[in-house]
């Protein structure tokens, strides 16, 4: 089945649905899949940082534990050519294996002189984790039916952000019980069931061809079909300004915090705000992108996090709840809308670079607007660099909604110059 941008309709009717996405087989082994490996890495994400500072009383080696989980994703096209070398299926179980395999070398990590180790391993998940996103989004793409391809996107929005409010909770006491090295299990342990639960997925994979992933001009394909396809393009570009803007929102929020008269601790209630709006957002996804198409789908969710970002200047605690909210509804719209035009747009043999090669180009920014805004805050304070986002914001939107209709305007004229006198 396919779907065409231009109106969103399924070529297969109207069916697919969440339901739809658990009652069927596949989706539904490879959300739970996606779930249960997503729990152990939320869980570890948070209790690393804590572990180091416990250690070393640093907080830059603190620090350093994101750095180094996340830096390999600027190696995505090169990492992401791995997924494309073999069948999706056994890199995929292979990478959740090599996961579970390595976390419990972490063990051995209970003194500040075994930090290093702790940053190694860290830094290894991160660029196996890119190889197993990428071979998972190509797998999914051959073992889900087109049609419920935007569905379990969102859903997967929706459990990312379930995860988010539940794993550092269960990591924190779970440190607090049996100390870094049992979060260390309790995530390798979630691989190793990650692992069984792709085995049983029921999918034909071609092999690849000999050297179709090998070599720099077939590395950087990725970037060369996302540059070349008219549909993919505007999105990958908008979901890079959204992110750095997202960044800068984000990077912001204590300032708002303060700005309202409440504690720092308030900030987890704008982050708890902020994921029930994902949930939201994630649950209604799929038939938004079947009605309206990814691009418009993604177009009204920029817009309506440029208008929360820019009202976040507001000081009234009421309005930031509200703003919240909206940014987590507004913000996953152009992922999830992202993702499923990769995934129905792009060849088979290309897909996992081209899924890397997207990650790379959608979240590097979020870093960069992180860092942008503790640079402005200083001499410009929070109000003017958050209207200025949500304005850049509301601009993307236009964008991307012009991108659409010129789209649409060149369809309907290749077809009328295709129709017979």
């Amino acid at each position: 089945m396919t779907t065409t941008e231009g109106t969103g309709r399924t070529a297969g009717g109207r069916g697919g649905s969440a339901a739809r996405v658990l009652r069927e087989r596949n989706a539904g082994l490879c959300l739970a899949g996606a779930v249960v490996s997503g729990f152990g890495t939320s869980a570890l994400w948070l209790v690393s940082g804590i572990w180091v500072k416990d250690l070393t009383g640093s907080d830059a080696l603190a620090a350093l534990c994101t750095a180094a989980l996340w830096a390999p994703v600027l190696a995505g096209p090169l990492l992401g050519a791995l997924a494309d070398r073999w069948r999706r299926k056994p890199v995929l179980i292979g990478a959740s294996l090599l996961l579970a395999a390595l976390l419990p070398a972490l063990l051995g990590v209970d003194a500040p002189h075994g930090v290093w180790l702790l940053h190694a391993v860290l830094f290894v998940y991160g660029a196996v984790g890119v190889v197993h996103d990428a071979a998972e989004s190509a797998l999914v793409a051959t073992a889900v039916d087109g049609s419920l391809l935007g569905d379990l996107n969102g859903l997967r929005t929706t459990a990312d952000e379930g995860m988010k409010l539940l794993a550092p909770l269960a990591g924190a006491g779970l440190y607090t019980a049996c100390g870094g090295a049992g979060v260390a299990l309790l995530d390798a342990l979630t691989f190793l069931l990650a692992a069984g639960l792709y085995a049983l997925l029921r999918v034909r994979e071609e092999r690849p061809a000999r050297g179709s992933a090998g070599g720099r001009r077939q590395t950087v394909a990725g970037a060369r079909h996302l540059w070349s396809h008219p549909g993919l393009r505007p999105l990958v570009a908008a979901g890079a300004a959204t992110m750095l803007c997202a960044g800068l929102s984000g990077g912001l929020v204590y300032a708002v915090v303060e700005d309202l008269g409440r504690s720092p601790a308030y900030a987890g209630v704008l982050y708890a705000a902020q994921g029930a709006g994902s949930v939201v957002l994630g649950l209604l996804a799929g038939p938004a992108v079947r009605r309206w198409g990814e691009r418009r789908f993604a177009a009204c969710g920029v817009g309506l996090l440029g208008a929360a970002v820019a009202l976040r200047a507001v000081p009234d605690e009421h309005a930031a709840l509200a703003c919240s909210l909206a940014i987590g509804a507004g913000l996953p719209a152009v992922l999830v809308a992202a993702l499923t035009a990769v995934q129905r747009e792009t060849p088979g043999p290309l897909l996992g670079r081209v899924t890397a090669t997207a990650h790379t180009l959608v979240f590097t920014p979020n870093v960069l607007g992180l860092v942008g805004a503790a640079g402005l805050v200083g001499p410009f304070g929070h109000r003017a660099p958050l209207v200025v986002a949500g304005l850049v914001l509301v601009g993307v939107a236009a964008a991307l909604a012009h991108s659409r209709a010129s789209a649409e305007r060149t369809a309907a004229r290749s077809s009328s110059d295709a129709s017979p006198a």
